[in-house]
């Protein structure tokens, strides 16, 4: 699949940008992230939304309690609900590196039903699907989670859940795509 979609915000030209946009490359450069890669040249259209996510973001994805591995898992999942390109994209290598198996990350990709060799695994994708398909999630997989990770890390599921949620919504809305894509991982 090719990438075929046009951006719908005009092109951002960061000679040209507001103090307060500057802010807010200056700080997603400057942190672990390092580029301006996914959402955010979208959302520096409105600098105070850039900077008020991002910082969401850092925390999201650096400090939730989960193992890199469970929260890139949890982030291919809501990529391929969302069908968000370069969130896809983007995440994909992230999540092989960080330990997902590549035939895991296919079939949640393709939405087949995943095979699970870890626990931690399929206790992330019941949360993750339970909440995106039913918009709660039951007692039972609640108390599981609870009681593998605690209540702190599964709030910080919740906020990597609707964080990387509103991820996808940004990059399809505004048809945006990764740096470097020239494929796509769903068809449009």
């Amino acid at each position: 699949m090719t990438q075929e979609q046009q951006p719908r915000l005009p092109a951002f030209d960061a000679t040209q940008a507001s103090p307060e946009q500057k802010t807010v490359l200056d700080e997603i450069l400057s942190g672990p992230r390092g580029n301006l890669n996914g959402p955010f040249l979208g959302w520096i259209h409105s600098p105070e939304l850039a900077q008020l996510a991002q910082r969401l973001g850092a925390f999201c994805r650096y400090k939730t309690g989960l193992s890199l591995r469970l929260s890139e898992l949890a982030i291919l999942v809501t990529a391929a609900r969302w069908q968000a390109q370069a969130e896809w994209y983007i995440h994909y290598p992230i999540a092989l590196k960080a330990g997902v198996p590549e035939a895991l990350a296919e079939q949640i990709r393709i939405g087949a039903t995943p095979h699970f060799d870890e626990p931690d695994d399929a206790l992330i994708y019941a949360f993750t699907s339970e909440l995106y398909d039913a918009k709660r999630v039951s007692d039972a997989t609640y108390a599981r989670a609870v009681a593998r990770f605690g209540h702190e890390t599964t709030v910080n599921l919740v906020g990597l859940l609707g964080y990387y949620a509103l991820v996808a919504m940004t990059l399809n809305v505004f048809g945006m795509r990764a740096e470097g894509q020239t494929t796509l991982p769903f068809a449009e």
